[in-house]
């Protein structure tokens, strides 16, 4: 029974603050790349976030144009996640570790974001090529910096837009890096 409750109080944890650290990642990487915010899905993302990164964005500023308040926010969602999960299963933890194991949940976190993304408009690509959606329309702006540098490496052949695939490989190979040098 106790270790229904380990795993059910885990899920539910990282369950409801991974969405919410979605949310602020994705926030980030729309401001990043200048989406549209009158688009009704950048609309949530920001009435999701700014009761609490509006009292942030007081004392961190931004910085070039990036929103260092939504990378601190995350960041810290990130450290009470990891936490929670190793106090629920009673694993002791210095805290360094903890605050550099959470930079690495944050990279993968955003790898895995920007990997779903891709697949996503691959899969759109295929049923409904063409087709405006505010939601496709969010993931072109998210993607696009990605896959542009891939395009240039590896030209559509006779149609086909191999780009994702090298993207995936690049991904796939970063993620596998990341407990390497996070654990």
């Amino acid at each position: 029974m106790e270790n229904f409750l380990v795993n059910a109080g885990s899920y539910l944890i990282s369950t409801l603050l991974g969405l919410y650290i979605i949310i602020v990642l994705l926030r980030f990487l729309l401001q990043m790349v200048r989406a549209d915010f009158y688009n009704p899905l950048s609309q949530f993302i920001v009435k999701a976030t700014n009761p609490i990164l509006k009292p942030l964005r007081r004392i961190i500023p931004g910085f070039y144009g990036l929103d260092i308040a939504s990378l601190v926010l995350a960041y810290m969602l990130q450290v009470v996640e990891n936490f929670l999960l190793f106090s629920i299963r009673d694993i002791q933890i210095n805290p360094l570790v903890l605050l550099w194991h959470s930079v690495g949940s944050l990279l993968t976190l955003i790898l895995y974001i920007y990997f779903f993304a891709i697949l996503v408009q691959v899969i759109i690509s295929w049923v409904s090529p063409g087709t405006y959606n505010p939601a496709t329309a969010l993931i072109h702006h998210i993607t696009e910096p990605v896959l542009r540098p891939a395009k240039k490496i590896l030209p559509p052949i006779s149609g086909f837009d191999l780009s994702p695939i090298l993207v995936f490989i690049v991904i796939n190979i970063l993620i596998m890096f990341i407990p390497v040098v996070f654990g």
